[in-house]
């Protein structure tokens, strides 16, 4: 039985590893795949947190001082498999996946199989991929895939020691920042399907389209191509820039028409089709947004819909006055726009606590069977709408946020929430309608707008002289 070491991170606490067996999430594809294969697996540490700003570096060492110590006090280690996301950003280090795979490698030695699976939003360096032996980001936006790309991460420890082999990898960077962009349909389920034709051949072992994380100032923002190859280097760069080229071609597909709230509602009331799901993308807690914004919940308010749900805007004083309370009574509260002034103002409303919840629920559609904790939710009801306050930061997945306070999504004409694109694995099929709401706020499509202080060269779409144009014959 081979012994597999297995630095993550996606839960709070060892303790909680094994209770992501059988879910779709990394850990659990990893699990799997590992009690598939037979192998031993040995976990060193685990952790999480909600996407926010800048990691401090005191977190970072001590997080990496941990997986180091777990690796160097093993003897028998016979492969390492990393969760990690690939955007992550330490105060005075860039690139905190390129540390980690580095530092980890050092200690190990080269010899030792070192796999990778990561969430497409990664912001890729080649000095990351020249630590690792195989590269897997999720293909799917929403990520309905994170487990069978990680259980990919597995197999090919299991093939590298069977086989006796290294597989080479190569990453090519486009300068262009890529708004948030579904692989479901349109140009990201295009772009996708070019993806995949190039895995076909024998020698490619995986291409990873990482769409790259827009909003951060870093001097490798973009997006990136990561060929994984069982043949030599070449071949890999080869495929990297024929994918990078037509990535760079499609480019003008990718851009977003922005609505404000007042149109994104309007053009609800006008959909023939219902229910509309109206998802407020700039207000993602996702992409590190807050989720109290207040733009598109005002802008329904005044419009004065009916058979309206909103769910959730992230508001744990709100939350624990509704818990206080209790169900049946009335409250005056200041709703939502308590982190700036960016997703809008408060609203000051009166509201009737209709019902109440601990928050603790299990995911149904990305991330299927895994656990998350919304923290103390409350369903309001003010001018005529239903409002579903939560106490966690996190975006709506699915459902079951609003199941949880008894709505049924499927009887309404208006469901609104805060997501990019992850909502779509869970609302897509019921859903008659989708708009999407980009009012001011972090998460905005308007990626031009950010400030850009560190990034290595012109990008698109800020500056239209920016070019990719590699050579595709030659590394």
């Amino acid at each position: 039985m081979a012994r597999l070491h297995y630095p993550i991170s996606i839960s709070r606490g060892v303790r909680r590893f094994y209770a992501a067996r059988g879910t779709a999430t990394n850990v659990g594809g990893a699990i799997d795949a590992c009690e598939r294969l037979d192998i031993e697996v040995a976990p060193i540490m685990v952790a999480a947190a909600q996407p926010s700003g800048t990691i401090a570096r005191e977190a970072y060492d001590t997080m990496k001082d941990e997986i180091l110590l777990g690796l160097g006090a093993e003897d028998s280690i016979d492969g390492i498999y990393l969760d990690l996301h690939g955007a992550g950003v330490v105060d005075g280090i860039p690139d905190l996946e390129g540390d980690l795979v580095s530092s980890i490698r050092r200690l190990v030695g080269e010899e030792l199989p070192l796999t990778a699976s990561f969430d497409l939003h990664g912001n890729i360096t080649q000095a990351m991929a020249d630590g690792l032996n195989g590269v897997f980001a999720c293909h799917q936006y929403p990520h309905i895939d994170m487990h069978l790309r990680a259980a990919e991460a597995i197999d090919l420890i299991v093939e590298m020691l069977r086989d006796e082999f290294r597989p080479s990898l190569h990453v090519e960077t486009v300068p262009m920042l890529m708004p948030t962009t579904t692989t479901f349909f349109g140009s990201g389920m295009e772009m996708l399907e070019k993806v995949l034709t190039e895995e076909a051949p024998d020698e490619i072992i995986d291409v990873s389209w990482f769409h790259g994380f827009p909003y951060t100032d870093i001097p490798h923002v973009g997006s990136h191509v990561c060929v994984t190859s069982r043949g030599d280097r070449s071949g890999a760069v080869a495929v990297a820039r024929r994918v990078a080229a037509d990535l760079w071609d499609r480019r003008e597909s990718f851009v977003v028409t922005s609505l404000s709230a007042k149109e994104a509602v309007a053009r609800a009331q006008a959909a023939k089709s219902r229910p509309v799901v109206i998802n407020e993308n700039s207000d993602n807690c996702g992409g590190g947004a807050p989720g109290d914004g207040t733009h598109l919940l005002r802008a329904m308010l005044e419009a004065k819909l009916e058979n309206a749900c909103f769910g959730f805007i992230v508001d744990p004083e709100v939350a624990s006055i509704a818990h206080g309370a209790g169900v049946g009574e009335t409250i005056s509260i200041s709703l939502g726009g308590k982190y700036d002034d960016l997703h809008g103002e408060p609203l000051v409303l009166d509201a009737y606590v209709k019902s109440l919840h601990d928050g603790r629920l299990t995911m149904q559609a990305m991330g299927k069977g895994s656990r998350i904790n919304y923290g103390q939710m409350a369903r309001l009801v003010a001018g005529g709408m239903d409002i579903i306050v939560a106490s966690n930061r996190s975006q709506t997945f699915d459902p079951e946020p609003f199941l949880a306070v008894g709505i049924d999504v499927t009887r309404m004409d208006y469901v609104a929430l805060k997501s990019s694109n992850h909502f779509r694995a869970g609302f897509g099929e019921l859903a008659g309608t989708i708009i999407t709401a980009d009012p001011p706020g972090l998460m905005t499509h308007r990626i031009e707008g950010f400030p850009r202080e560190h990034a290595s060269g012109l990008m698109w779409p800020i500056d239209e002289k920016a070019d990719y144009s590699p050579p595709l014959d030659q590394e």
